[in-house]
């Protein structure tokens, strides 16, 4: 029987919440001239004279504060997804995770599913909207790393999946009941930020992006690579899943690094601007992380949450992301079987 690989990849993690493996993850993922896109000298400069002398100490301090006992809640959360949706594609396929910077590399997922001997292979970045720097750098290594090897296997990467039926219903699946349990007066859909230059690059026509209020309410031919355009769809989808009106859910965009432009609104004038309207019980829903992580757990459900407090919100909510839950396992096996059937 040939089987079919499936290589789910994810952002990566530290090895250890300590500044030492911050660092080296660190100075991993900001090497990546799709993440950090300046001159290759800039680039160097700022990462070690600036970025890597201050940032892994403080970043280490956030990792410590939702380390588990198993380690890495990504990391965590990425082996059980792994082995639920091996369970889920039965014994014709065989699942791996890569992790595009750290522990378990793609280079080394890619190794096990050669000794399995595997007839092809199908990459998920798991990463809902597109961007270059996370699904873009994502299919770029796994491709490299594939073109490397002697016998070069068949291999395709799926795309972003921002408006797939499987992945709204998921986290329909999850939120619904997270809502109804926590009873809002608002539900904020806040998604990672992006340099307003990585936006900019993905229009064709170079006129169209983030050159109006409303450039990003629906989606066509000149924004349909927008990682920002394709957030607010992903909003509009799951509001609508979840029966929220207009005024009873917003748009954000965190994680911000740096000094540059970032696409706004940001998550913080947003969480500013609900208190002062008087929203006392705020939900918060990460639609473009598909696994609970520093972003999620510490920015949102720890650092948002304390701010949120300081302006005058009552209480906020942090909805879980989907993890490894049954309705997201099943959305992928039908992406992966979906792919076999094309």
């Amino acid at each position: 029987m040939q089987r079919t690989g499936v290589l789910l990849v994810n952002l990566g993690t530290p090895a250890a919440p300590e500044p030492a493996a911050v660092r080296r993850y660190l100075a991993a993922f900001l090497s990546d001239p799709r993440v950090l896109d300046l001159p290759a000298l800039a680039r160097w400069l700022l990462l070690h004279a600036v970025i890597l002398r201050v940032r892994p100490r403080r970043s280490a301090q956030a990792y410590q504060k939702i380390w588990g006992p198993e380690g890495s809640p990504l990391l965590v959360h990425g082996r059980a997804l792994q082995e639920a949706l091996g369970k889920a594609l039965g014994d014709s396929f065989c699942v791996e995770l890569g992790m595009r910077y750290g522990a378990p590399s793609i280079a080394e997922a890619f190794a096990r599913l050669e000794a399995l001997g595997v007839a092809r292979i199908v990459a998920l970045p798991l990463f809902p909207q597109f961007a270059s720097s996370s699904g873009g750098s994502a299919a770029e290594a796994v491709l490299r790393i594939a073109a490397s090897r002697r016998n070069v296997p068949a291999i395709a990467v799926l795309g972003e999946f921002f408006d797939d039926p499987g992945f709204l219903g998921a986290w329909e699946s999850v939120a619904a009941p997270e809502l109804a349990a926590f009873a809002p007066d608002h539900v904020l859909f806040s998604y990672h930020g992006l340099p307003e230059r990585h936006v900019r690059r993905a229009d064709p026509g170079g006129q169209h992006c983030l050159a109006s209020d409303g450039c990003c309410e629906a989606l066509g031919p000149a924004n349909r690579r927008c990682y920002r355009a394709q957030c607010f769809a992903t909003t509009r989808a799951l509001a609508s899943r979840l029966g929220l009106r207009g005024d009873e859910h917003s748009t954000s965009f965190q994680s911000r690094l740096g000094r540059t432009p970032w696409i706004r609104p940001s998550t913080d004038e947003v969480l500013a601007n609900l208190a002062a309207r008087g929203v006392r019980r705020l939900a918060v829903v990460c639609p473009s992380f598909v696994a609970d992580c520093l972003e999620t757990l510490e920015e949102i459900g720890l650092r948002a949450r304390e701010r949120w407090v300081g302006v005058g919100g009552e209480d906020l909510r942090l909805v879980p992301s989907l993890n490894a839950h049954p309705a997201w396992v099943a959305a992928l096996a039908r992406m992966v079987r979906d792919y076999g059937r094309s």
